[in-house]
């Protein structure tokens, strides 16, 4: 059974993203003093007096939306209300009962779950007792809590309070899959196209999506988590606030994804920023899927897609192990692919080399091509093990490692994939100085 859901609601700028963090324990949601920050929900694990549960940040609850951007956040927040098991109405203890949150009332009083009033930035002794005014929402008794100073234990015990019983059962494991890409790529519309269903607003304005989105997708073929991300750009031209934090987070989706969807745009072709984002996922040792996006819109010869992969290859050389998909979002062309590659580069980060077929390649490596050589000294490997997997990583114990060329590196790497797969996932090589050589124990 999955962890019940706790969904934080109100109208903008009353701190909910603040709460969010400060529940959750991380700062997973932006925070800023300017209204309407938060566009989509944002999930977290968070647990209090011994539950569990998922808490989602929402943006503000507007009833009367003024604009087409400010009416997708308001179905955004709707559907965070529909999923949820219990929420947090939150309202501004500074500013007091407003109309705003008098209409937000009426629409959570229709809504079957449980409901639990607070009243944020209650810092002082007045502003707790002026709280009160709130009892007139007819939601109960409105807690005082100061999000900001950790103020949030008595809330956090009524939400324990409501939450539904337990029913212990083991959930699998998941797959996560992270949507990365620079801006207005198409990363929100391919998720929505993954689904089926609207999860990521969809906007022609790029930076639409500003915080990392996690999304589970249960199936025949395991438990999947998907990870839409804000678009990434080079780091001297990511302006300082809410974007730096929303590049920030994107890059720390990559850091806990097992594999990355790099989105390219097809009419834009691949530029230096899609092979800068491709280096952040190298570095982190990642699994690749290199998805060429909006393939709808390029007018194809007999040679186009030929043509296209090897423009894409070329200009990625430093990791030609990753399989290329050209795919649509907005007609689904391909789009079912990328699950079914992700799941298949998941196991192969899974993949263990036995010690003795490894050692075996490298022996007939050494006959057939000779180590490098330097400072009248030869490159001796004495013997090389697979340490660890996700990801697959290898050590070699040589006989002296500043002989190891990065060129020799990659033929060994090369070997290794050859002879072993580990398709679609970057290999760590780590060589070690060993001065004489040792039985494997």
């Amino acid at each position: 059974m999955p962890t019940p859901l706790v969904a934080i609601v109100g109208r903008p700028n009353v701190g909910k993203s603040t709460l969010f963090n400060r529940i959750a324990g991380t700062p997973l949601a932006i925070v800023a003093d300017v209204p309407g920050t938060t566009r989509d929900r944002i999930y977290s694990q968070a647990e209090w007096a011994g539950r569990q549960f998922t808490l989602v940040d929402t943006g503000g609850l507007e009833p009367a939306p003024t604009s087409d951007l400010v009416e997708r956040v308001r179905r955004q927040a709707e559907a965070a209300i529909a999923e949820s098991d219990v929420i947090i109405f939150l309202v501004d203890a500074r500013d007091g009962l407003t109309s705003a949150d008098v209409d937000i009332a009426d629409i959570l009083r229709r809504q079957s779950k449980p409901v639990i009033l607070a009243a944020n930035k209650a810092d002082s002794e007045r502003r707790r007792q002026d709280a009160v005014e709130f009892y007139q929402l007819g939601l109960g008794d409105p807690i005082a809590i100061s999000a900001l100073h950790g103020d949030v234990a008595d809330l956090l015990d009524a939400v324990v309070e409501h939450l539904p019983p337990v029913q212990a059962e083991e959930e699998p494991a998941a797959v996560k899959i992270a949507i990365v890409g620079r801006p207005n790529v198409g990363k929100s519309s391919l998720l929505n196209a993954l689904l089926g269903q609207e999860r990521a607003i969809v906007s022609e304005i790029p930076g639409t999506t500003r915080d990392a989105l996690d999304t589970v997708l249960n199936d025949e073929r395991g438990r999947i988590v998907l990870i839409d991300t804000a678009g990434i750009r080079r780091r001297g031209r990511v302006e300082i606030g809410i974007e730096q934090y929303s590049v920030l987070r994107a890059l720390r989706a990559i850091d806990r994804a097992d594999v990355a969807v790099l989105v390219i745009d097809a009419v834009d072709g691949i530029s230096a920023q899609d092979m800068h984002i491709a280096g952040y996922i190298l570095d982190a040792y990642k699994g690749v899927i290199v998805a060429v996006n909006k393939w709808d819109l390029v007018k194809k010869g007999a040679r186009t897609t030929d043509e296209y992969s090897k423009a894409v290859r070329a200009a990625l050389n430093f990791m030609d192990y990753v399989p290329l998909v050209f795919v649509s979002a907005k007609t689904g062309q391909r789009v079912n692919r990328l699950i079914e590659l992700a799941l298949q580069i998941k196991a192969e980060r899974s993949r263990r080399v036995p010690t003795k077929m490894l050692n075996d390649l490298m022996q007939k490596v050494a006959t057939q091509h000779s180590p490098p050589s330097g400072g009248g000294r030869s490159l001796r490997i004495y013997y090389a093990t697979q340490a660890d997997v996700d990801p697959p990583t290898f050590v070699f114990f040589a006989n002296d490692a500043r002989l190891v060329h990065f060129s020799y590196e990659r033929f060994l790497e090369n070997q290794i994939r050859e002879a072993f797969g580990f398709f679609g996932t970057p290999i760590k090589m780590v060589f070690k100085t060993r001065t004489s050589r040792r039985t494997a124990e």
